[in-house]
């Protein structure tokens, strides 16, 4: 008797989950994105919203909230209703450097949900054309002499901690200009207003190609095909040298497993297909699927990685 009163609970509570979970989503979901249009974290935004709307039938919508190092938006995601309709982009900027070099409204860990990797993107160090240094050695040997000045996302970005870490390693001094986004950055260093800035692909690569800016070396430990005779940081010099941005997607704390479960299934999917690939690695975004708890342990592991940069980066300021 108690076996078949156990049955029927268990048959209750499953016939009252069940139709919730099913019905999801049965209206438009939005992907907050924190960082400026045109940036990295909008362009995989929209491949992304594409795909979801795809395969789960729904309207999947695009919404910009960037400031702050993209605070303002993820403070957003972290403070939303937990129910699958509100996913985010989050970046090392996001959810690792801004909360180290300052207090915000969100606990990245905490507060956040870990849903899916998208991949990794290098940052390119770039010097305008009437800066006179073709390589590193140049580039050093001239900050050496008169410090350079560099664009950064505000001191809580990782372009900023990038440049601070490499000024360091190589013993030198850089001047930071900071800026609401990298676009906005990348104006003033074509127009040489500044002298350089560790810049993404996605808003670098075209001005690379056309010579309007030149590129000194890439921060990966390897060689990326977009500019395949463009040596790493690393080999010109400055050996353990490495910052990669990774963009993923991340919800509310609390929303339901399963939904996490299944848009990481769906984003994962995607990303083993040669299509998107192609397409996220033409915008120099090298795919790197993830489990939930496999982006969960990156993110912290990312967090006391550059802890200790942060800590010196506050003690030279």
């Amino acid at each position: 008797m108690r076996t078949i009163l156990a049955a029927a609970a268990v048959s209750a509570a499953l016939g009252l989950s069940l139709p919730a979970q099913a019905a999801w989503p049965d209206h438009v979901i939005k992907i907050i994105v924190p960082l400026p249009a045109g940036s990295a974290a909008d362009t995989v935004a929209r491949v992304i919203s594409k795909e979801l709307s795809d395969q789960l039938k729904q309207t999947v919508i695009v919404v910009d909230r960037p400031g702050a190092s993209g605070q303002i938006g993820t403070t957003e995601i972290a403070h939303a209703d937990p129910d699958g309709y509100t996913l985010g982009i989050a970046t090392t900027t996001t959810l690792v450097t801004a909360p180290l070099l300052g207090p915000t409204k969100y606990d990245p860990v905490k507060d956040v949900a870990p849903v899916a990797l998208i991949g990794t993107s290098p940052y390119v160090l770039v010097v305008n054309p009437k800066v006179p240094a073709h390589n590193l050695k140049e580039f050093i040997a001239l900050a050496k002499k008169k410090p350079l000045s560099y664009s950064s996302e505000g001191e809580a970005s990782l372009s900023h901690l990038a440049a601070s870490l490499f000024a360091r390693m190589s013993g030198i001094k850089l001047t930071e200009v900071p800026y609401k986004s990298s676009t906005l950055a990348v104006v003033d260093l074509l127009s040489g207003r500044i002298d350089s800035q560790f810049g993404i692909l996605t808003t670098t690569r075209q001005y690379i190609k056309d010579g309007r800016l030149r590129a000194i070396g890439v921060t990966s430990t390897k060689r990326i095909a977009a500019f395949p005779d463009l040596p790493t940081i690393a080999e010109q010099g400055v050996p353990g040298f490495e910052v990669e941005l990774w963009l993923g997607i991340v919800a509310p704390a609390k929303t339901p497993q399963p939904i996490v479960d299944k848009v990481n299934a769906l984003i994962n999917e995607m990303l083993a297909r040669p299509k998107e690939q192609a397409l996220l690695t033409n915008e120099a975004i090298y795919p790197s699927p993830m489990s939930p708890s496999q982006m969960g342990h990156m993110v912290v592991s990312e967090i006391a990685k550059w802890k200790g940069v942060s800590q010196q980066d506050k003690g030279a300021h």
